[in-house]
């Protein structure tokens, strides 16, 4: 009998296995070769595709509240910390995802997301769609199982087939090559619009958003609006205002927050003037994230309206100090006082080829194994800081690793 129902179960699996190697060809077209950056599309190896029952909500709060009653100290803080890390495999320490039709850009910033403790603790709370047609076109949900068998995969990497099904259904194609900038913009809003509880939502907002206050002062009667703005990013120059090329982070951003003055054809017309007049424009920090995306923006449109890729040496740090950086004129009075300005560096998404043609990895520190690791869709390995360094850019080398997006940690929310 038993031997009956293990052969049983072998015959359902290898059915299992069948139906989704026919739906990877079904996606990735057996005589579609071409390669991108040298990273082919080939004939994925099979795995266990992990499925979610309606009751599961990723923790067992009764086991967990029994356990912590038991645990010490240093145990508890321990599992907590393998709870709600997002690192991809526990076990191996880091996990890749092969590339499905140009996914690259896509492969990259799902290890941002996932190696993000702060995101998958989110994650782990979302509430799970009852019905089936939802749950394939939840991005959340879908997340959420290809974490779940990235933790629990003996494979050191895995296909995101059932996200990138999830993901086409919301316009994202595959065989198209994305902007990586915007591309998180997409997912983090299609994310957030498919949480159905509304205090996750405000968490996940929370967390990557940045709060800045924008004004406006008429240099002839200094008549002052003030408005407040959100954003997601920060859209760092590689020039200055007089066109000389920014060679670190901070100098990026003291550009960014410098005051300009609004003249000749950009003046603004003033309500108590009733005319336009000459106007200081600026902005302050309200509030800085917990997770703080910086975009650097490498490409531009020339005067033909081609896209071009901005590949010179930009420098950034493992430590960022924005009390250093901003006046006390640039941010709230408060803002310091919360311990809101130290960050250390814990993702770079970086782009090599040109502004028509290129590959996307990502570069992540792991707050468990204390290492930074290389993601390279289905390869990962460990590195040094001195390798993250090589994707400060190179003028001279067109095909080389620059930084795209950089992604900063609060210190103080460091467990």
């Amino acid at each position: 009998g038993r031997d009956a129902g293990r052969r049983a179960g072998a015959e359902r699996s290898a059915a299992r296995a069948d139906r989704r190697d026919a739906e990877l060809e079904r996606l990735l077209g057996l005589r579609y070769t071409v390669q991108l950056m040298g990273q082919g599309v080939g004939r994925p190896e099979r795995t266990k595709i992990v499925r979610l029952d309606e009751y599961q909500i990723m923790a067992a709060e009764e086991e967990e509240e029994e356990a912590e009653r038991t645990e010490d100290p240093a145990e508890k803080h321990s599992q907590k910390l393998k709870a709600i890390c997002g690192l991809a495999d526990l076990r191996n320490e880091a996990v890749g995802l092969y590339n499905i039709g140009f996914s690259c850009c896509l492969n990259s910033l799902l290890q941002v997301f996932f190696m993000n403790r702060h995101f998958t603790a989110i994650l782990r709370r979302i509430q799970v769609p009852f019905e089936a047609e939802e749950q394939k076109r939840s991005v959340p949900y879908q997340m959420l199982l290809l974490l779940e068998e990235m933790q629990r995969s003996k494979r050191k990497s895995v296909h995101p087939v059932g996200l990138v099904n999830c993901l086409s259904r919301h316009g994202i194609k595959l065989f198209v090559l994305y902007d990586a900038s915007q591309l998180f913009l997409t997912l983090w809003n299609l994310i957030k619009s498919q949480i159905t509880n509304l205090d996750l939502a405000e968490s996940l907002t929370d967390l990557y958003t940045i709060r800045l206050q924008e004004y406006l002062v008429c240099q002839k009667c200094f008549l002052e609006t003030k408005k407040n703005s959100n954003m997601l990013t920060l859209p760092l120059p590689m020039f200055s205002y007089d066109s000389h090329r920014i060679r670190t982070l901070e100098d990026a951003l003291r550009c960014y927050f410098a005051p300009e003055h609004l003249t000749e054809e950009h003046m603004c017309h003033c309500k108590e003037c009733d005319k336009k007049t000459v106007c200081l424009q600026g902005m302050k920090v309200t509030c800085l994230p917990q997770t703080l995306t910086l975009h650097l923006k490498r490409f531009y449109s020339n005067h033909n309206k081609r896209t071009q890729k901005i590949s010179h040496y930009l420098s950034f740090p493992q430590n960022l100090d924005f009390s250093q950086i901003l006046t006390p004129e640039q941010y709230q009075p408060d803002f310091l006082e919360k311990g809101g300005g130290l960050y250390s560096l814990f993702a770079v998404v970086a782009h090599s080829g040109s502004a028509s043609y290129g590959h996307y990895c990502a570069y992540i520190w792991s707050l468990t194994a204390l290492k930074w690791y290389c993601f390279n869709d289905s390869s990962v390995c460990q590195v040094s800081w001195d390798d993250v360094k090589c994707t400060y850019g190179n003028l001279g080398l067109r095909w080389g690793e620059t930084a795209y997006l950089l992604v900063y940690q609060k210190k103080s929310e460091h467990l």
